[in-house]
């Protein structure tokens, strides 16, 4: 369904009734479930109908999720913190010609020190308008009842008589209207008991610019200044109304978010292996513990049996073994939320597994680190879309801790798990269209566990969480929350290499898929890394090198880990395994070699940062030694600064390539500025782009950078252009296993990716590569 304005007729009636409310004396009847003329509101919630659980349904967004739940046929917030609100998603203010109406009952459940209030908040409007960026967008109206008093917009006024046990039970209505006066909007806010006898009313005037974007209801209106400090509400019977809204029933999200697939050729009887996960909210006990696979087999849909969700992770994965890999497949997942009154709602979402790109170019988009100030990425979501690739890979960081706002919690692992699982999705809700049409391979990062860097010491606890969760080896969250991460990006993958758990009992996703004449090895770049508290890097933070004279080979010492000896007996027999494909390529997280100069900010320059891929340098070099005899291309990410740069380990240019990505939305800034160090450097490429050639990165690493995407110092307000400068964008990888050749394109996040405009991509792209150029073999000057 799309975006729809009411009719003419009910746009006259509904602007007729607000305008008459707020000129009457008296609202004539409280809580209505019809519009003036008998007709049913626009919106009506159902959480009467709706059994106890977290996940408030598919038309709202908690602010935060992990602090409502349903209960008892009501939305019921659990922290008395300031500001939690939900967002109602199928409804936007655009048009301020128009007239709206709300309404919504509001029962006190426990108060504090103060009380913040409850209430509506209309006029909630980020930068670019759009109904997900708006869900966090600070500002707007508040509309509500505060300690006694209505308050709207900046007007206050105490209800006479009023007593607060009303508040309490049975509870109050709310009533909200407005309409166009003028050059201005008129609000009318109003409060009945139960039986509709009004009890107070207050009106305010505020400019039409204020009022278009999401409306919301909220618990205490002001932002407390300390979580336990406020007061605690339920809410029910929220209803919406007129033609001031626009009504887009596609904005629902849920209860199927969104769907990852794979499809990997096992080389075994199993054939062509087809895993799809269907990715849900947290559900309730009495909920449906099952979601459906259907195939679409000519007018009919074929069911492929049921998979329980997890009920930490809520993801339903199937595994389909002899898939039909020549033909595109329509599916879809089917969800059916058993009701509180009887009745079972089905929802599905659908897409379609593509049939295995072989016999020709196989084309892969490539994304990495997404911070929110550029959510929804609509730029790079939308480039993709156009580019229609065949697969798609996420290198990591699809959140970061401070995604979302409301703080983060880190134990224990229930509560951590809904914290994590709420900034998880804002990454679904952004690409689940990209992702649904085509392979997904998705793999976690240090920030998806809530960590700064991740040194993984093979699953080892971190011994000492006094030092921060950036500098120490070991695994900071609890074993439960890092296997929801890993199973909530991964599950959907084909079957890992060894899926033996490590340390602590969590769980592993390395091996490969083989698609489209090419194998994909996926691995860990950091679960087995060494901690850099094995070695004294001279300064206050332990894996950081800030003194200029410092001497690094100091921190290359005898046992220091990279991706250890299990991600490194299955690179040895995968890069000797040619079995159904001819072109390799190596997935992981980051570059194996430092490629940054500063960080943070444009003069902070820093000598030498071990959560490089080029530390331990003695490791890096012999996992090269492994890989560079299958000629991989390596596509990573993680940096926040895309670059083209090929491995040393014997002599310069002697091993694999590395396309390090730029990110999705880059947050942390890094640039390489050899040149302006003044850091020797050999054999410059052709292009002569500055801070290119030959070099010795800060651990003495070979490595020849052949191009880099340097960004601007950000200030541009709007977040699209922020992200722009900021060096943000995609990568786009074209193999061809006929002509043995990798095209490397980076795109900037402000372009149109379709248009041949060479100032679409990062200096020094597009690149072709040949495939023995792995191994040394160099063509390209």
């Amino acid at each position: 369904m799309n975006a729809k304005q009411v009719t003419r007729r009910e746009a006259i009636r509904t602007t007729a009734c607000a305008a008459g409310v707020l000129a009457s004396a008296s609202f004539t009847k409280a809580a209505p479930q019809t519009t003036a003329d008998g007709d049913p509101p626009s919106f009506v919630s159902d959480w009467d109908t709706s059994n106890d659980r977290v996940w408030l349904g598919e038309a709202f967004w908690a602010n935060p999720m992990e602090d409502w739940k349903i209960v008892d046929g009501a939305a019921e917030c659990q922290s008395a913190a300031g500001g939690r609100n939900v967002q109602l998603l199928t409804h936007q203010l655009t048009n301020s010609d128009g007239a709206f109406r709300m309404s919504v009952h509001v029962q006190q459940q426990q108060i504090g020190n103060g009380d913040g209030g409850a209430g509506f908040r209309i006029g909630v409007r980020s930068d670019i308008n759009e109904h997900r960026a708006n869900c966090f967008a600070p500002g707007g109206i508040n509309a509500g009842i505060v300690d006694g008093s209505l308050t709207l917009a900046d007007t206050t006024r105490e209800i006479d008589n009023f007593q607060q046990q009303q508040l309490k039970n049975p509870g109050v209505r709310l009533s909200l209207a407005g309409e166009p006066d003028g050059d201005s909007y008129s609000l009318l806010l109003t409060v009945d008991d139960m039986n509709g006898s009004e009890l107070g009313r207050v009106t305010a005037t505020v400019p039409r610019s204020a009022v278009p974007g999401n409306v919301a209801i909220v618990n205490n209106l002001s932002a407390a200044p300390r979580q336990g400090r406020l007061a605690r509400y339920r809410f029910s019977q929220w209803t919406a109304d007129g033609d001031a809204f626009t009504v887009t029933d596609d904005q629902r999200f849920g209860p199927i978010l969104w769907s990852m697939y794979s499809l990997s050729d096992s080389r075994t009887a199993d054939g062509f292996v087809m895993k799809i996960s269907a990715l849900c909210p947290p559900l309730g006990t009495d909920d449906d513990d099952s979601v459906e696979l259907q195939i679409r087999r000519g007018d009919l849909w074929k069911s492929l049996g049921h998979a329980r969700l997890d009920q930490d992770a809520w993801t339903a994965t199937f595994r389909i073994v002899q898939w039909d890999e020549k033909s595109a497949t329509e599916y879809r997942l089917v969800y059916r939320e058993r009701r509180r009154n009887g009745t079972v709602k089905e929802s599905s979402w659908t897409g379609t597994i593509r049939p295995n790109p072989t016999g020709r170019p196989l084309r892969m988009a490539a994304m990495t680190c997404q911070k929110d100030y550029g959510f929804p990425y609509q730029p790079v979501s939308d480039n993709v879309l156009k580019l229609d690739p065949d697969l798609v890979y996420f290198s990591g960081d699809q959140l970061y801790e401070d995604h979302g706002g409301f703080g983060l919690i880190r134990d224990p692992a229930d509560r951590a798990i809904l914290n994590y699982l709420r900034k998880y999705y804002m990454f679904g809700w952004a690409f689940r269209d990209v992702m649904k049409d085509r392979p997904t391979l998705c793999i976690p990062d240090d920030h998806d566990v809530f960590q700064g860097n991740i040194w993984g010491e093979g699953g080892a606890p971190m011994k000492d969480i006094s030092q921060g969760a950036s500098s120490v080896g070991g695994y900071r969250e609890p074993a439960r929350m890092v296997n929801v991460v890993h199973k909530t990006n991964a599950a959907h993958h084909p079957d890992y290499f060894d899926p033996t758990p490590v340390k602590q009992n969590i769980s592993v996703y390395y091996g490969d898929m083989v698609y489209g004449d090419v194998s994909f090895a996926i691995i860990a770049d950091r679960q087995w890394k060494s901690g850099p508290e094995h070695v004294d890097t001279g300064s206050g933070r332990a894996d950081h090198v800030l003194d200029p004279s410092f001497d690094t080979s100091k921190l290359d010492k005898p046992g220091l880990v990279l991706l250890g000896e299990r991600q490194e007996q299955f690179l040895r027999h995968w890069v000797d395994d040619w079995r159904g494909h001819r072109m390799k390529v190596l997935l992981s997280q980051t570059v194996f070699a430092a490629v940054a100069t500063h960080h943070g900010a444009y003069d902070g320059y820093l000598k030498a940062d071990l959560d490089s891929g080029g530390w331990p340098p003695t490791a890096r070099n012999n996992a090269l030694r492994i890989i560079r005899r299958g000629m991989p291309l390596h596509i990573n990410g993680d940096q926040h600064l895309t670059s083209l740069v090929q491995y040393g380990v014997d002599h310069q240019r002697d091993s694999n390539w590395s396309f390090c990505v730029p990110a999705i939305s880059a947050g942390y800034p890094r640039w390489w500025h050899p040149d302006e160090l003044q850091i020797p450097h050999d054999h410059r490429p052709a292009h002569d782009l500055p801070n290119t050639g030959e070099f010795l990165d800060s651990f003495g690493n070979m490595a020849y950078v052949y191009a880099v995407g340097n960004p601007e110092v950000g200030t541009k307000k709007n977040r699209y252009e922020l992200a722009h400068q900021k060096g943000s964008g995609f990568g786009l990888v074209t193999i061809d296993p006929d002509a043995r050749t990798y095209k490397l394109e980076a795109f900037r996040f402000l372009v149109d990716a379709t248009k041949n405009d060479p100032a679409s991509q990062f200096p020094g792209w597009p690149v072709v590569l040949h495939q023995t150029e792995n191994r040394g073999e160099n063509m390209l000057r």
